[in-house]
């Protein structure tokens, strides 16, 4: 929530950006910019900017040599009048990517206002979360039901290029800028998968998406398949009232479904975790100064007691490794799946005097037994090597959507959870 002149909210964020491409809102919230940096025309006047940072300084460096760059830039860089906006922000963008923490971001003011807009359950877009590996834009997790799902874009999809430009070299900032864009409009991205053996157009259509955090299927046999897709501020709410449907069917086990979850808000995790574990240590948070700080099982542990696997993949992140690790901890339930991607860091997000706004990363992950997640990830007790596999009839590597695949992973799920009851 807002505080003053900031905001300052943890994030479970996989990956940079919750790369979901919107049109949207931040239910309630207004941002702006501080007049007191705006000229008469209502634009941000750099002079007056600088002013708000004037007393940084460090030991260590001169920051004589940032102002000797920036008259040479003024000097004698060819195209004139450069923009002292772009260079300010741009400045800021690399002191602290200079941390080399891709968790850690800076944001100008236009940035900063789309980054909270994300955090909405509904907004217009294509509906994935893109990360950054080896320097190449990876997909981490399609939302489920999301028009990139529906397309045929997968967990682990290089993104080669946007509407055909190449996108080695970009941020995933800068891929934000190329693939946002209005609802019906279209964004062709050109993926490989399966280490380069596979390369293919994918034209996706942006449409208006609410997404279902949390859906609920019963299987046959009695068993509850619960799929969370992430962990935003619809969850706990969806969630609590798919528990009250599975208490009014008494089920013999649950498949909890978090493959592609990429995680959300951190408070969200907790109260899922809560209802499997009776009572006990959830998550430790761990910051620079060695404090540490424990976040315990809460609610009415309506789950405890009823058999359950958990199913994983490397596009499973943060806040659903919060909930998978604790469960594994406790031998509550079995891990189904592929590693998962080891995202395991607490960001704090601030919105600065002129609008503009730092995430950065302030603590790391740990389960209850200490195991630490962040590059790390969880380890699954039953692996699958292949979680989807095209069904008969449909060639190998040609499947598009996952209706041309049988899902391997929720097979092998079903089989572990019986061998429970």
């Amino acid at each position: 929530m807002f505080k003053n002149k900031h905001i300052q909210r943890r994030f479970l964020f996989g990956l940079l950006f919750l790369v979901i491409f919107f049109l949207g809102f931040f239910s309630g919230t207004t941002f702006s910019i501080k007049k007191s940096v705006l000229n008469e025309d209502g634009e941000v006047e750099i002079t007056k900017v600088m002013d708000l940072y004037s007393k940084t300084r460090s030991d260590k460096v001169s920051f004589d040599q940032f102002w000797k760059l920036w008259d040479e830039i003024h000097e004698k860089y060819v195209i004139q009048p450069v923009d002292d906006v772009k260079l300010f922000y741009g400045a800021m963008q690399g002191l602290v990517a200079g941390i080399g923490d891709q968790h850690s971001v800076f944001f100008p003011p236009e940035q900063a206002k789309q980054f909270a807009e994300d955090l909405s359950g509904k907004f217009s877009g294509i509906g994935a979360e893109i990360g950054e590996k080896e320097d190449r834009l990876v997909v981490i997790a399609p939302l489920a039901g999301s028009p990139s799902e529906k397309a045929g874009i997968r967990t682990g999809d290089t993104i080669l290029t946007i509407d055909g430009k190449e996108t080695y070299g970009l941020t995933v900032g800068e891929a934000v800028e190329k693939i946002r864009g209005e609802k019906g409009t279209k964004v062709v991205l050109g993926v490989s998968r399966n280490d380069g053996a596979v390369t293919k157009d994918i034209t996706v259509i942006r449409a208006d998406i609410d997404v279902p955090t949390v859906t609920l299927d019963f299987l046959d046999g009695n068993i509850a398949l619960l799929k969370i897709a992430y962990f935003n501020g619809n969850t706990v709410k969806q969630f609590n009232e798919k528990v009250l449907e599975i208490e009014k069917k008494n089920p013999q086990g649950i498949v909890l479904d978090m493959r592609s979850n990429p995680g959300g808000y951190l408070d969200a995790a907790i109260v899922v975790a809560s209802e499997w574990i009776p009572d006990g240590e959830v998550l430790k948070e761990k910051f620079k100064d060695g404090e540490a700080k424990v976040y315990r099982s809460s609610g009415s542990h309506k789950l405890t007691g009823i058999p359950t696997v958990i199913l994983v993949d490397e596009g499973t992140a943060s806040g659903s490794e919060i909930v998978a690790g604790a469960l594994q901890d406790y031998q509550i339930a079995k891990l189904v799946g592929k590693k998962t991607y080891g995202k395991g860091s607490v960001q704090d997000f601030e919105i600065l005097d002129d609008g503009s706004a730092v995430k950065l990363t302030v603590a790391l992950w740990y389960t209850p037994a200490d195991r630490a997640i962040n590059g790390e990830g969880l380890k699954p007790d039953v692996e699958v090597e292949k979680m989807f596999v095209e069904k008969p009839g449909v060639e190998e590597g040609k499947g598009e959507t996952r209706d041309d695949f049988v899902d391997m992973g929720l097979k092998k799920g079903l089989e572990v959870l019986k061998e429970k009851l």
